[in-house]
C-alpha cells in the first residue's frame, strides 16, 4: 500500500472549500493542511482539481448472483469508481433473493474476491423470512431492504402481519421500496382496457401514479412512528412524498429519512417521448413539478442522501414494448457528474452534493469512519475536474449492460482520480484492476 499526497486540492467537505494538502498513508487519510511537506510514494498535482469525499450509494442493483447477463459486482464496481463513487450497497432482488444468511453470507465474498469499490449487501425482507432477518448483525450488515411493491421473485412484501413484525423486532435501518400494489395492478388494468397491447412508456406515471406511491410511503411512516422503527424510505419520487419527512432534527437523531435518485433529479415525464423505456424506472419518473420539489427538500433537508438506483437490464430487454421491457437503468458512472452539472447550472452548491453523496449516507448508516475528509478516516477519495468536459457514449460506458440514458450527452465535468481505501483504483479514463474495496463496517451495537 503506497503512501499519496495530493498537492493544492479545492478541498470540499464539511461545508467548506479550502485550498490545502492531504496526505494518505496505510490507507488512511494521515494529513490535511494548507501546505504539507512529507515525502511520498506518489505525488499528485490538485492545484486545478477539486477534492471531494468519495460518494457512497445507498442503493444499486449489481445482479449478481443469478442476473450476470445484465451486470455483475465486478464489472459495475469497476463503473462506480469511474464516477467516483468508492462505496455502495447492493440491493437483494438477485437470484436466488437474499433472503438467508447463508445467501447473503455470498455475496460478501463475491464482492472480497471481485469488486473494486468499498461494498455492504441489504439482507432481503420476504413475507415468510422473519427470523432469518432477525439474525441479520447491525455491525457488518448495511440494513434490511423491503420491498412494500412490486419486485423480483418472493419479495412482495404485502403481509400486514409480516410488515408488523419487520418494523416492530428490526435489529438495523430499514430501507423501503414504497409503492401500493393494488393502487398499480387497478391501474394497469384501466390502461390495458383502453389500450389494450399499445400501452406506452409515456403511460408509465400515470400508471406507477403519485397516489401510489404516497399511499405507500404514508403506510410506512406511521409503521415506522408506532413501533420507533428506523426507517428510510428509498428513492423519492413525488412531491406528495417530500411533505412526509422533517427537516427539524440533525441526521443522526431522525429515525426517519429519505433518498432522491439522481434519474428523479434530472429527467421529467417530458423527456418520455425521447427516451421511453431507457427512463422506464419504477418508481416511475413523473412531473416537471415533482422533480422540482423532490430537489427543493434535497436542498432544505427533508431529503437527506442523494442515490442511483443503478440497475441495469441489456440492451435486448429495454428495446422491447413497454409493456416487456423491465425496468431500471445503469447510472453508477455519470452519477456525480451529473450532480456537478447541476451545480454548473446553479441549482445545487458543492458543498451540498458532498453532503447529500458523502457525509449523510455515513451518518446516516453510521458507517465507521469513511464519508469524510478526516485524519484517521479511511482514505475514499475523488479528484474531480470541473473544466474537463465528458462525452457519454457506448466506447466509454462501462456497465456490463453498455448502454445509459444520458448517452449523448456531454457533461461539463469530469472524474480525473479514485481513490478506495487509500489505493487508485481509477485514473484518467483508467480503472486499475487489481485494486480491491473493502467491507463497510458499522459503529452499531449489536443485540
Amino acid at each position: 500500500m503506497i503512501s499519496i499526497l495530493i498537492k493544492s486540492a479545492t478541498i470540499i467537505n464539511e461545508g467548506k472549500s479550502f485550498k490545502g494538502d492531504l496526505l494518505i498513508q496505510n490507507g488512511r487519510i494521515a494529513k490535511v493542511g494548507d501546505r504539507i511537506d512529507a515525502s511520498a510514494d506518489k505525488i499528485i498535482d490538485a492545484s486545478n482539481l477539486h477534492l471531494l469525499p468519495g460518494c457512497i450509494d445507498d442503493q444499486v442493483h449489481f445482479r449478481e448472483p443469478g442476473l450476470t447477463h445484465k451486470a455483475d459486482i465486478y464489472t459495475e464496481s469497476r463503473a462506480a469508481v469511474a464516477g467516483g463513487i468508492t462505496s455502495y450497497m447492493e440491493m437483494p432482488n438477485t437470484v436466488p433473493n437474499t433472503l438467508t444468511q447463508a445467501l447473503l453470507a455470498d455475496k460478501f465474498e463475491i464482492a472480497s474476491r471481485t469488486s473494486a469499490a468499498n461494498y455492504s449487501f441489504f439482507m432481503g425482507a420476504g413475507n415468510d423470512n422473519l427470523d432469518e432477518v432477525l439474525k441479520t448483525d447491525p455491525k457488518t450488515v448495511c440494513g434490511i431492504k423491503v420491498f412494500m411493491g412490486s419486485s423480483t421473485g418472493n419479495m412482495l412484501v404485502d403481509n400486514e402481519k409480516t410488515l408488523e413484525g419487520i418494523f416492530s423486532k428490526a435489529p438495523i435501518l430499514v430501507a423501503v421500496h414504497c409503492e401500493d400494489e393494488a393502487t398499480i395492478r387497478e391501474n394497469a388494468l384501466n390502461f390495458q382496457n383502453l389500450y389494450g397491447d399499445n400501452i406506452t412508456p409515456e403511460m408509465h406515471p400515470q400508471i406507477r401514479n403519485a397516489d401510489a406511491c404516497h399511499k405507500s410511503s404514508s403506510f410506512a411512516v406511521a409503521l415506522a412512528k408506532k413501533y420507533n422503527t428506523r426507517l428510510h424510505i428509498l428513492h423519492i419520487s413525488t412531491a406528495l412524498e417530500t411533505h412526509l419527512f422533517e427537516n427539524k432534527l440533525p441526521l443522526s437523531e431522525k429515525r426517519i429519512t429519505a433518498e432522491a435518485c439522481i434519474h428523479h433529479l434530472w429527467f421529467s415525464d417530458k423527456d418520455y417521448p425521447k427516451k421511453g423505456n431507457w427512463i422506464k424506472w419504477n418508481p416511475a419518473i413523473k412531473s416537471g413539478e415533482d422533480r422540482q420539489a423532490i430537489l427543493e427538500a434535497v436542498l432544505d433537508g427533508r431529503i437527506d442522501v442523494i442515490a442511483t438506483d443503478h440497475a441495469p437490464h441489456t440492451i435486448e430487454e429495454k428495446s422491447q414494448s413497454y409493456i416487456k421491457a423491465p425496468s431500471g437503468g445503469p447510472l453508477v458512472q455519470h452519477a456525480l457528474i451529473a450532480m456537478l452539472q447541476l451545480y454548473e447550472q446553479g441549482k445545487i452548491s458543492l458543498e451540498k452534493v458532498v453532503e447529500k453523496m458523502a457525509h449523510n449516507p455515513a451518518i446516516l448508516f453510521q458507517i465507521e469512519k469513511r464519508g469524510f475528509i478526516r485524519e484517521g478516516y479511511w482514505a475514499d477519495l475523488v479528484l474531480v475536474d470541473l473544466a474537463k468536459p465528458t462525452e457519454v457514449s457506448k466506447e466509454n460506458i462501462l456497465s456490463k449492460c453498455r448502454w445509459s440514458p444520458f448517452e449523448g450527452l456531454i457533461f461539463s465535468a469530469s472524474v480525473d482520480t479514485t481513490i478506495v481505501s487509500g489505493k487508485i483504483a481509477y485514473e484518467k479514463g483508467h480503472v486499475i484492476d487489481d485494486v480491491r474495496g473493502e467491507r463497510l463496517m458499522f459503529d452499531r451495537v449489536k443485540h
